[in-house]
């Protein structure tokens, strides 16, 4: 159990670092196998199944990050039980998110599933792509109950302190997309749909790998079976925590899917070019996003312990380390991105595409550095409210509309349309940065109660 407490106590830097460094290479070797499908797809199979790729993975990266978002409500949980000693409340938070997201990947499939078709038109997806897409879409809804369990999973190991046991089952992952990818796509041309499958499959061996190690690991909280079950305190505590966080993605998420419509509309080339330059971005932003996720387990630990102080330094911590990576990854996106997009796509006009959108994400490097260190500690605290509220705003009251505003623009540019997301960060870490200070200026002690 001691290792696990180990965010409690320590040098805090050290100690955010260590555990964010694993955190980091889960989500680069997670980027990778979701990579992996668009690159060869777009070396094996044409653009059009790779358009197909990038409209799909959009739409089911909206759905995955919102099951992501939902389950920081259970790391919070088991991070806070576990800060303050209470085992047994852990490990009845561990069973009621089992229940909980049994019920929600039974929901999606049933929804994504037999509805393929109808959600590839709402994406405006290219008439040459379509097929492609909606086979994508529909493959990916029939392993949700695994992308879901993983994710669960995943947020258990981060509530307790362990980061390094999901970068083993993400490497695991990565091994088998890869593999699959090679066979399904490269080997017996299934394009689009055999990318799909291939991601699938790796999602259902690494839940299965998870499972193996935790029935070999001591684990620091008490659970049984009939744990499984919706706790009405546990189930309350932690949809209050998740639901906004959730809420908030799939609100973001919608905007970024409303990028992706209005470059339908384009054309197929600037489809695929904005395909690649999200994967790309995954890469760009992977810094943020572990301390994202690392500060919310820290400080979720932290608060537990009634260590406040020590969740308020490892914000800052986290945004002065964060700062540095996202100057470089930004130098390399504005100057080198047309460098990075050619590892996604061979064709020239998709890769020129792809830098003119990556030249506006560079800005935006720079900025969710700051803004995702915020987003984990208010997540970190229990204050995901207000996470959702500056996420609906920066994303419906600046991003869609500076894209729709930019889109309209004569000769409008992939770079105008892509200039929306960093405008948008900018606003939303001027809320983060109020909502801070006025937080502490509510409690004369600076404790942020969660």
């Amino acid at each position: 159990m001691e290792k696990e407490q180990s965010l409690i106590r320590g040098n805090i830097l050290k100690t955010l670092i260590s555990f964010a460094v694993p955190v980091l290479m889960a989500l680069f070797l997670q980027a990778m196998y979701g990579a992996a499908d668009l690159i060869i797809v777009g070396r094996f199979a044409g653009t059009y199944e790779q358009s197909g790729v990038a409209s799909g993975s959009q739409l089911f990266n909206m759905v995955t990050l919102v099951i992501t978002g939902l389950t920081m409500g259970v790391t919070v949980f088991v991070g806070e039980s576990i800060g303050s000693g209470n085992s047994r409340k852990a490990g009845r938070g561990v069973g009621t998110g089992i229940a909980i997201f049994a019920v929600l990947a039974a929901g999606v499939t049933a929804l994504v599933v037999p509805f393929s078709d109808q959600l590839a038109v709402w994406m405006h997806a290219p008439a040459e792509a379509f097929e492609q897409t909606s086979r994508y879409v529909r493959i990916c809804g029939m392993g949700t109950v695994f992308i879901t369990a993983y994710n669960v999973i995943g947020a258990v190991f981060r509530g307790i302190g362990d980061s390094r046991t999901p970068l083993l089952t993400v490497a695991i992952a990565c091994v088998i997309n890869i593999v699959g990818d090679l066979v399904l796509v490269a080997g017996l041309g299934m394009g689009a749909g055999g990318a799909a499958a291939a991601t699938v499959l790796a999602q259902a061996v690494s839940v299965v790998c998870s499972l193996l190690f935790i029935r070999r690991k001591k684990l620091p909280f008490s659970f049984s079976r009939r744990y499984i079950r919706f706790d009405r305190t546990c189930t309350r505590k932690i949809l209050t925590v998740g639901i906004p966080i959730a809420l908030q993605e799939l609100l973001v998420q919608f905007s970024f899917l409303f990028i992706q419509v209005v470059v339908n509309g384009m054309g197929v080339r600037e489809s695929a070019a904005v395909g690649v330059a999200e994967k790309v971005c995954v890469f760009l932003m992977l810094v943020a996003s572990a301390y994202m996720q690392s500060i919310s387990a820290f400080v979720a630990q932290n608060n537990g312990a009634g260590a406040f102080d020590r969740s308020r330094k490892a914000l800052f911590y986290g945004i002065k380390t964060a700062l540095i990576a996202g100057c470089v990854m930004g130098a390399v996106a504005f100057w080198k991105g047309d460098l990075l997009a050619s590892v996604f796509s061979g064709e020239g006009q998709v890769v020129a595409f792809a830098h003119d959108y990556l030249k506006a994400y560079a800005i935006d490097c720079i900025l969710t550095a700051v803004l995702f260190c915020f987003v984990g500690y208010f997540n970190g605290c229990g204050r995901t409210v207000f996470v959702m509220m500056q996420g609906v705003i920066g994303a419906f009251c600046v991003r869609i509309p500076a894209v729709f505003l930019m889109s309209r623009m004569e000769e409008a540019t992939l770079f105008c349309i892509g200039l929306g997301t960093p405008i948008s960060s900018a606003a939303q870490i001027l809320l983060c940065t109020a909502a801070y200070v006025w937080y502490c200026r509510k409690d004369k002690r600076k404790e942020f109660s969660c």
